[in-house]
């Protein structure tokens, strides 16, 4: 076949050594000629496998701390010389350099030393140099060369070589040559972003995203849609870095869905409380804390029993067998949770569909990072919102200032609000939701669809009146006028709690004042598109 290459020639220099010994081994076996740098050489020759030291083949010792080791014309040439190309020949000749066929490089683990929370001198000293611009020629010449920057990569390597009498394939050498650029793409964006943060450039000329592939899904949000799960390496406690103890495959919404779930568990510190959110279409339908996470769970539940059927349960403390038992009660897609205990994992094996979800901590609601988004032609860039509504300074505005219980329950619906598409309502009590309106063109029509949830959720209970008779009620942004202000009164709040900042902020604080509401401002708008 045309396009083989047989596989003569290697160059291994790897930071991530699983696998390299019998990688090495196999290729000796097969006839092919290793070479090799520092710990990666010493390695391979302490197993007994031979392999010659780029320094004997570049005439050069390894210098600077191992900074400069590769970077050599009897390296570069070797990778990117055109093979049958009569001029490429004749300078291999005439400077004694030899193709080498195959390059072997996994990076410096520079996304690892950040994550660990490095200093900035182990961080710099975990750039990579020599091993990005080995991968970029080889790749660049895969019409001759093949490249591996993946230890997954290692059997099909060995399998065409079997397959193809000691070649690889040029179908091969193009695949394996699309994930090495994509590797130098992510492992710069993850370098060019740290810089950025570390100097305090919010908006760099640049940005740059990468990430590597978790898993395939199955579709995107509708079946006609091609999708991918791809982590960044951010160090963020979640559904990206969760352990799936059970349960089939996540699906594209359950990631979006359990993300949107367990970011609202976390803005409930569970030192304090027990915290249950029960998530839809990215929405909450019902968020509660209590004194155990089975009495927060029950609560939540209560606010929008139908809407919960088929939802995400998150929860911010380790999940028990007493908790468990009562989330399997109804049909739920996904439980994701910091960890669970051994009789609760049993009890959930039953739901063999029912995914569980261990992330081994909380995500910090008050740390930064970036999120993104992508519009035709571009992608746009914000901070993470994580103003947090215990570090606001809560002005009250009205003649009547609210009671120790409505305040707690302010706090509470401010919280959850953050976590609603705008525009968003939350009515509360005792320390849950009971009913919410999200993501309304009109603020008036997300008081009256959340006023309507809580005579809903009372009806399904058995109980005479609204659950909204004597909550309290937040807005994620400010009342342009009075009228939403007033379909929550009209629906029993008692108490308001809003960023204000409008224009007729004093239309909506007289109104507050003749309905008998006390109202607080925050100063700060949660708006969540």
């Amino acid at each position: 076949m045309t396009d083989a290459r047989v596989l003569k020639r290697a160059l291994l220099s790897v930071s991530d050594k699983t696998g390299l010994i019998d990688f090495a081994r196999a290729l000796a076996s097969r006839g092919v000629t290793l070479i090799s740098t520092g710990g990666t050489r010493k390695a391979i020759a302490e197993a007994g496998v031979p392999v010659i030291d780029v320094s004997d083949v570049t005439g050069f010792p390894e210098m600077m701390d191992g900074r400069v080791k590769t970077l050599h014309p009897k390296v570069h040439g070797g990778l990117l010389a055109i093979r049958e190309n009569p001029e490429h020949e004749a300078a291999m000749l005439a400077h004694g350099i030899e193709p080498i066929d195959l390059l072997v490089v996994n990076l410096y683990p520079f996304e690892a030393t950040v994550a660990k929370g490095a200093g900035w001198e182990e961080t710099i000293e975990n750039i990579d140099i020599g091993g990005p611009a080995m991968i970029r020629a080889a790749a660049k010449n895969h019409d001759d060369v093949a490249v591996v920057v993946d230890v997954a990569d290692y059997g099909s390597i060995l399998e065409a070589l079997d397959a193809h009498s000691g070649a690889t394939t040029l179908a091969l050498r193009k695949k394996l040559a699309q994930k090495a650029y994509a590797r130098t793409a992510a492992y710069d964006s993850a370098i060019s972003n740290w810089l950025a943060q570390a100097i305090g450039e919010d908006t760099p000329e640049y940005r740059a995203v990468g990430g590597k592939l978790s898993e395939p899904m199955r579709y995107g949000e509708n079946p006609h849609q091609k999708a991918g799960f791809y982590l960044t390496g951010e160090n963020r406690p979640g559904v990206a870095t969760a352990r799936q103890v059970q349960g089939k495959q996540l699906s594209y919404n359950n990631v979006n869905d359990t993300d949107a779930a367990f970011e609202l568990a976390a803005e409930f510190d569970p030192t304090r409380t027990a915290a249950v959110a029960i998530i839809k279409h990215s929405n909450p339908c019902g968020v509660a804390e209590g004194a155990s996470l089975t009495d927060a769970y029950l609560k939540a539940l209560a606010c929008d029993p139908v809407s919960a059927f088929g939802g995400i349960v998150a929860l911010n403390k380790k999940l028990d067998a007493q908790a468990a038992s009562e989330i399997v009660k109804i049909f739920t897609e996904v439980i994701i949770a910091p960890d669970a205990d051994e009789e609760a994992i049993a009890l959930i094996a039953a739901k063999k569909n029912l995914r569980l979800l261990l992330t081994g901590g909380l995500p910090d609601p008050r740390k930064g990072g970036l999120t993104v988004r992508s519009v035709s032609g571009g992608l746009l860039f914000q901070g993470r919102d994580n103003a947090v509504v215990d570090d606001m300074e809560l002005k009250v505005v009205t003649k009547r200032a609210p009671s120790a219980q409505e305040l707690a329950d302010l706090k509470f619906a401010f919280r959850v609000a953050k976590h609603v598409k705008s525009n968003a309502i939350v009515y509360a009590k005792d320390g849950a939701t009971v009913g919410v309106g999200a993501g309304q063109m009109s603020r008036v029509d997300s008081s009256r669809i959340a006023a309507w949830k809580a005579a809903e959720a009372a009806k399904a209970a058995g109980l005479p009146e609204s659950l909204a008779k004597g909550s309290v009620v937040a807005s994620d942004a400010f009342f342009p006028f009075a009228d939403g202000l007033l379909a929550a009164a009209e629906a029993g709040a008692t108490a308001v709690i809003q960023p204000g900042g409008s224009m007729r902020d004093e239309d909506v604080i007289k109104a507050a004042d003749e309905a008998g509401l006390a109202m607080v401002l925050t100063g700060h708008r949660h708006f969540r598109h």
